[in-house]
C-alpha cells in the first residue's frame, strides 16, 4: 500500500510561527503517520505551477524559532480567479483544476493550508472540488472570527512595544509627538495590547473613530503637567469619525486588494497646525512581520500544527484547526468564511483598562 502523500502550503502575508507549524506537523505526521510530505512554494503559485520541495526532519530542523516561511508566500494567485494573458489582455480565470490535476500526478492525498481568509476562502474551495483540505489560520492581525487567538500576533506586539520604547526615549528627549501607526487593517488588537503595553497616551483603533480635538485637548492636559511629549499608536485602517480610512494603494489581484497606510503621516500634519509640538510620524510597516518568534507563538504554533496532523490521522477533513475555550478544536471550513473579523469591543475590558489608565482613544 502506498504511502499517504502530505502537502502543505503557505499563502498570505508572512507571520512568526509559520515555520513553527511546518516543524510540528511534519514531525507530528513522520512520527506516526506511514507518509511523506511536501511543501509546495509561494503559497497557491506553487499548486499551479507544481513548483514543491521535500519536507522530513532535515528540511525543518532549526526553523522553530524561526520567522517568515521557508515555503515562501505570495498574498495574490487566487487560483480560482488567476490572472492569465490572452490575446495580449489579461483576464481573470479558474485555473483550479490545474492545481487539481498537479495534485493528482505527484499523489497528494491531502493538502494542508496555513493562510488568512483569502488563502482559506481558496482552501474550502478546493475542499469543495473533493480536495482533502485541512485549514491553520494565520494572520498576525488576530481577527479571525473562528479562532480566539491567531500565531503570529503576539510576536507582532511584542515587536511593536519594544519599539515603543526605543521611540518612548528620543521623543521625550525632543519633547516631541510621536504618531506610530502599525499593522492590523481594520482591526485595532496590535495597537490595543502594544499600546498598553508600551505606554502610549493615544490609540486610535478603527472601532472607535476618532475626533482630533480630543487628542489634542490629551496632548495640552500633558503639557498641563509638564509632560511635554507624547506617544500615539494607530492602527493603519484607524479613521476619523465622519471620515474613511487612507488606502495607501489597491492591488487588483489580490484577495485584500485594499492596503492601507498613511494614517500617522495624516494626523501629524493635522496635530501640527494645533499643537505648539513639533509631531513626527513613523510607520513600523513590515518590521512588526519580521525577526525570531516570540515563546508564545512558538508554543502556540505548535500545537495549531500537531491539531493538524491530529485531524489527518482522525480524517476529519474540510476542517479548520481553531483555539476554542484555551483548547486547541476544529470548525468546518465552511463556517469560517464569511462569518466578517473579530474586531475590538469598544466597551470591552481591554478598551476599559487603557481608559482607566488615562490612554485617550479620540471618542
Amino acid at each position: 500500500m502506498a504511502k499517504m502523500k502530505i502537502a502543505i502550503l503557505t499563502g498570505g502575508g508572512d507571520a512568526p510561527g509559520l515555520n513553527a507549524v511546518i516543524y510540528s506537523l511534519t514531525r507530528s505526521c513522520l512520527r506516526n503517520l506511514d507518509c511523506e510530505l511536501i511543501g509546495y512554494k509561494f503559497g497557491y503559485r506553487g499548486l499551479y505551477f507544481n513548483d514543491h520541495v521535500p519536507l522530513d526532519e532535515k528540511a525543518t530542523s532549526g526553523i522553530l524559532h524561526r520567522g517568515g516561511t521557508i515555503l515562501c508566500s505570495s498574498n495574490k494567485d487566487n487560483l480560482f480567479s488567476y490572472s492569465l494573458e490572452e490575446d495580449g489582455k489579461m483576464v481573470k480565470k479558474d485555473v483550479s483544476d490545474v492545481a487539481i490535476e498537479n495534485m493528482k500526478k505527484e499523489g497528494v492525498d491531502v493538502l494542508v493550508v496555513l493562510g488568512g481568509d483569502g488563502t482559506l476562502t481558496s482552501a474550502r474551495d478546493f475542499a469543495r472540488r473533493g480536495v482533502n483540505v485541512i485549514g491553520v489560520p494565520k494572520t498576525i492581525d488576530n481577527d479571525l472570527m473562528s479562532t480566539e487567538q491567531t500565531f503570529g500576533f503576539d510576536s507582532a506586539v511584542n515587536i511593536v512595544t519594544e519599539n515603543l520604547g526605543r521611540l518612548h526615549t528620543t521623543t521625550e528627549s525632543h519633547h516631541r509627538v510621536m504618531v506610530v501607526e502599525v499593522m492590523g487593517r481594520s482591526a485595532g488588537w496590535i495597537a490595543l495590547q502594544s499600546g498598553i503595553a508600551g505606554s502610549a497616551d493615544v490609540i486610535l483603533i478603527p472601532e472607535i473613530p476618532y475626533d482630533l480635538k480630543k487628542v489634542v485637548e490629551k496632548i495640552k492636559e500633558r503639557d498641563s503637567r509638564e509632560k511635554f511629549f507624547t506617544i500615539i499608536v494607530v492602527t493603519e485602517g484607524a479613521r476619523e469619525k465622519g471620515g474613511s480610512a487612507i488606502v495607501g494603494k489597491v492591488v487588483e489581484d489580490s484577495p485584500d486588494p485594499i492596503r492601507f497606510g498613511g494614517i500617522a503621516a495624516k494626523i501629524a500634519i493635522d496635530l501640527e497646525k494645533h499643537v505648539s509640538h513639533e509631531v513626527r510620524s513613523c510607520a513600523l510597516g513590515h518590521i512588526q512581520r519580521g525577526g525570531d518568534t516570540s515563546a508564545f507563538d512558538r508554543v502556540l504554533s505548535v500545537r495549531y500544527g500537531v491539531a493538524a496532523y491530529e485531524l489527518i490521522a482522525e480524517g476529519k477533513f474540510g476542517n479548520m484547526v481553531c483555539l476554542k475555550d484555551g483548547k486547541m478544536n476544529y470548525v468546518s471550513l465552511e463556517d469560517v468564511i464569511g462569518g466578517g473579523s473579530k474586531l475590538v469591543d469598544p466597551n470591552g475590558e481591554l478598551v476599559r483598562v487603557a481608559k482607566n489608565l488615562g490612554i485617550v482613544f479620540g471618542d
